[in-house]
Order: C-alpha cells, then sequence, then structure tokens
C-alpha cells in the first residue's frame, strides 16, 4: 500500500528470505528484496538490479513508513539534491552539453529547465503489459511540464507563470554560459 501511495500502481514487491543450511556472521538466513515495477514485464527480481536511484528512494521510504513506528533509528537523512544544488547541477551539465551529448532524466526542475530539448516519457498498461512512449516536446509543452514538476496535482496560473519564468532565466544563464566559452 505504501509503495502504491508512492506512485507505483503496479508493484509486485516480496521479501525472499532463504535459509542456509549453516550459520555466519550474519545469522542463519539470507533476506533479499524482490520486485516489479511494471505489470506483464518481468517477474520479480532483486531490487538492486531492476530499481532506478529515484525507484530506490521511493522503496526506502515506504519502508522507513511502514517502519516508522518501531524502528529504532530516529533520523532519516534523504541526500536528494535540490534548490541551488540543483540549480548549480544544472548549469554544469548544460556546460558539459557544450561539446558533449547529455540525457539526463530528472524529476527536479531546475535541471529540467536548463534543458534544450525535453521528452516526455509515459508508461501505460495495456491488456495486462506496460509499455513505454517518448514523445518529444514542443516550446508550450516544455512549460507544461516545467509547471507539473513545480506545482504536483494542481496547475495554478501562479505556477505556470513560474515555470515560464524558470525557462527564460535557463535560456539566460545559458547565454551566459555560451559566452564564457566565447562559442557566442
Amino acid at each position: 500500500a505504501e509503495l502504491m501511495d508512492l506512485n507505483f500502481l503496479h508493484v509486485d514487491f516480496r521479501i525472499d528470505v532463504r535459509d542456509l543450511e549453516h550459520f555466519t556472521a550474519q545469522g542463519a538466513d539470507e533476506v533479499e528484496f524482490m520486485i516489479s515495477t511494471n505489470p506483464g514485464s518481468i517477474p520479480p527480481r532483486p531490487l538492486g538490479e531492476v530499481a532506478s536511484g529515484g525507484e530506490l528512494s521511493r522503496i526506502m521510504l515506504a519502508i522507513k513508513t511502514v517502519l516508522a513506528d518501531t524502528d529504532d533509528i530516529p533520523t532519516l537523512i534523504d541526500t536528494g539534491i535540490s534548490g541551488r544544488t540543483a540549480q548549480k547541477v544544472s548549469e554544469r551539465l548544460s556546460y558539459i552539453a557544450g561539446k558533449h551529448q547529455v540525457l539526463c532524466i530528472t524529476h527536479l526542475p531546475q535541471i529540467a529547465a536548463m534543458a534544450d530539448t525535453h521528452f516526455e516519457i509515459r508508461k501505460t498498461v495495456e491488456n495486462g503489459k506496460t509499455s513505454t512512449r517518448i514523445h518529444k516536446l514542443g516550446k508550450e509543452e516544455q512549460t507544461e511540464e516545467l509547471a507539473r514538476l513545480l506545482g504536483g496535482a494542481e496547475i495554478t496560473g501562479a505556477v505556470l507563470e513560474n515555470a515560464r519564468e524558470m525557462k527564460r532565466l535557463a535560456e539566460k544563464k545559458k547565454r551566459e554560459l555560451l559566452k564564457e566559452r566565447n562559442v557566442i
């Protein structure tokens, strides 16, 4: 239920416990988290083999939520980036993109705003099978996607204007970076 609440709509999560025939320093059994995040694709496989970084963060959050009332560890630290750090990362990616192709999958609007080209990657389930579609976004669609990243469930006029401003500031910053490199 916690995984579904974190937008794993078709998840199959299992805990595989195997009894060892001997004792080790870690005990008498081996435990492995198994997961399949896409219906109809593959059966559950070891978490470390199939989950992306973002998926791992959400899975860990779900586990921490389930254990919140009984866990003795009082502090949870999220090592993700945001705010000014995300802005700095986006500037570095833009700089690198001056000489290399950079493909970046992100949910951070600071990074997405700096992109030259945006694609929407959407998973759908049809007849019990997961399929993925990629769609190149036009200029206004890019703004709408930034607004979705900024505003979540409800996209208001203020959120749309914020997205437009982010895109304008990103374009200005990219021009500054090009000038610094004597490209323009």
